[in-house]
C-alpha cells in the first residue's frame, strides 16, 4: 500500500492511508490477531459472517425487486 504526500502535508497522507486501511479491512483484522482464536471459535465466526451477508445480499435483491420498502433515510432538522 503506497501513499503520496504533498506539500509536506503529512496530515493529509495519513487520513488517505487510514482510510485505504480501514477499506481494506487491515484494522479488523489486526484486531482478530490480537488474541489466539480456537478453530472451532473461529468456524463458527466464519459461518455467521457468511449468514450475514447473505441475508444481506437477499435484502437488498428484494429491495430492488420492490417486494420489499427500503430503508427511509433520515431527514436532516433544519
Amino acid at each position: 500500500m503506497q501513499v503520496l504526500v504533498r506539500d509536506n502535508n503529512v496530515d493529509q497522507a495519513l487520513r488517505v492511508l487510514k482510510k485505504k486501511m480501514q477499506r481494506e479491512g487491515l484494522f479488523r483484522e489486526m484486531k482478530e490477531r490480537r488474541a489466539y482464536e480456537k478453530p472451532s471459535e473461529r468456524r463458527v465466526r466464519e459461518k455467521a459472517q457468511a449468514i450475514s451477508r447473505h441475508r444481506k445480499a437477499a435484502r437488498k435483491k428484494m429491495q430492488r425487486e420492490g417486494l420489499i420498502a427500503a430503508p427511509k433515510r433520515a431527514v436532516a432538522a433544519r
